[in-house]
């Protein structure tokens, strides 16, 4: 579930849902923590910057810039952001809570 460049892990995860996905880019400040919860989407995160203390089903994982994580759908997760950073989110299904009050494409 987590993929680290710095150690030749790899992440890997086959699931048909995939394909149809939304991604989000989240800044976070300096102790930003985002709270254990779950979801029915499947959820894989990127650490584009920064440093995360991730928890996915009670495993704590400390990631930084170039690691990755997966979230099965329905599976406790959440993360500490002691330094700051950033993360790219993909979803799916998409995420509703996040789609709602944007515009349709053009």
């Amino acid at each position: 579930m987590f993929s680290s460049p710095n150690d030749g892990s790899r992440l890997r995860h086959k699931q048909e849902e995939l394909l149809m996905s939304q991604s989000e880019h989240f800044s976070f400040g300096n102790e930003t923590e985002g709270y254990v919860h779950a979801h029915r989407h499947s959820q894989v995160s990127h650490v584009v910057e920064g440093e995360f203390h991730v928890n996915v089903d009670g495993v704590i994982k400390i990631l930084k810039a170039g690691d990755s994580f997966f979230v099965p759908p329905h599976v406790d997760h959440g993360a500490v952001c002691p330094t700051g950073g950033i993360l790219i989110d993909v979803f799916s299904p998409p995420r509703e809570d996040f789609v709602e009050g944007l515009a349709a494409p053009v």
